[in-house]
């Protein structure tokens, strides 16, 4: 204040202190407030109102922001939950598991409108029947080309055959495992060869003008007529089922990987060459990492694949126990017993979403590896910088 202020008996305002006490409550140190305020309000929700007056007392901005922030925390702390490696994988099963229930829903809506009549006699124990007649009939819903859910269900828990004591559940399940090992197999080998390709393309364009051509022409031609070529050419057994396996898998990959491997930013490149990095350098800090997400897009394709490869090549390939000769067996038999072919059909179902789902856990694995080492990163180079 100036000297003739004084002199006229003004009185000279007091400066606002930043660790003064407010009427209704004790200060407490506010996290948001930034690293030159010494301490401030920790805000609650009915402080909104006064926003403007607090970022005026501590000079800084954004404290409605973090007024709004903090009466939110709850529904913040569930959207955090479901974004962690857990919550990533919970929300794909439930995904699968929503999609199941909308199909079994939409099955029998279409027979309660067009299929056959039905009754349930003593429902729930309670002495009722209730006897349902469609409104419509259509040859497609009838009880023989489309069974009723509870029926499918009902016939896992039935034997396989009258003179034997496991039931369809149990056989579809070790049958499902036989077909899944195969999968697994030529899935690991197809990965691994469609990594390599693509590694070579991305480093050599005339492999890639000579080679890409072919790799794309190779899936032109069906598997279910080439099933039969790679079973006469390397003999009945687990062979051809894994080689078809390999087939089917190492295309995506290839082509994902290639994608991926080129996705890095160019200046990253250049900045690699001008420390006179290798080119084994610059693919594995470098390149290999921006890939990372290209690739596991690619093999979630490809397990799915795997596996209805594994299922196509057990029939000619002559397999015994596994998925595709149970639908072979159950399809001669479906106009005594139609529930099991589509039982079987199930279980081949929830084989292939759980393969998809082992691949999604790994990627969510990957991805926390990823971050944490960068994070780790950052927070190194800070303190190197700090000191």
């Amino acid at each position: 204040m100036s000297d003739e202020g004084r002199a006229q008996g003004t009185p000279e305002e007091e400066p606002q202190d930043p660790n003064a006490t407010d009427e209704r409550r004790k200060p407490q140190p506010y996290r948001a407030l930034g690293p030159n305020t010494s301490a401030a309000w920790v805000p609650e929700p009915d402080d909104l109102e006064h926003a403007e007056a607090l970022e005026e007392a501590y000079g800084v901005a954004g404290v409605a922001d973090d007024i709004a922030k903090s009466s939110s925390g709850g529904a913040e702390a569930v959207v955090g939950r479901w974004d962690s490696p857990v919550g990533r994988v919970m929300r794909t099963v439930l995904a699968f598991i929503v999609f199941f229930a909308i199909v079994f829903f939409v099955w029998e809506l279409f027979k309660w409108l067009f299929g056959d009549p039905w009754r349930f006699e003593n429902v729930l124990g309670t002495g009722w029947d209730y006897f349902h007649e469609p409104p419509f009939h259509l040859l497609q819903a009838n009880d023989l080309q489309l069974p009723h859910v509870w029926d499918i269900f009902y016939a896992l828990t039935q034997p396989v055959q009258r003179n034997q004591d496991d039931s369809l559940f149990v056989y579809l399940v070790g049958a499902a495992f036989a077909t899944w090992r195969s999968a697994v197999v030529g899935f690991a080998i197809g990965a691994l060869i469609g990594v390599l390709l693509a590694s070579i393309f991305v480093h050599s364009s005339v492999a890639e003008r000579g080679f890409m051509p072919y790799v794309i022409a190779s899936q032109a031609i069906p598997i279910v007529a080439l099933a039969p070529i790679i079973a006469a050419a390397l003999g009945r057994g687990q062979s051809a089922v894994v080689f078809i396996a390999v087939y089917l898998t190492f295309f995506p990959v290839t082509v994902a990987q290639s994608r991926g491997l080129r996705s890095p930013d160019p200046r990253s490149l250049e900045l690699m060459r001008s420390f006179a990095a290798s080119k084994w350098d610059i693919y594995r800090k470098v390149r290999l990492p921006a890939s990372v997400p290209y690739l596991f897009t690619a093999l979630k394709v490809a397990a799915a694949a795997a596996l209805v490869g594994a299922i196509i090549g057990e029939g000619p390939g002559g397999v015994k126990d596994g998925l595709g000769r149970a639908i072979i067996n159950f399809n001669q038999q479906y106009i005594s017993g139609p529930e099991k072919l589509w039982a079987t059909i199930l279980i081949a179902a929830l084989t292939g979403i759980l393969f998809f789902v082992m691949v999604r856990i790994a990627e969510v694995l990957s991805t926390r590896q990823r971050t944490s080492g960068s994070a780790g990163g950052q927070s190194g180079s800070a303190s190197a910088k700090g000191a």
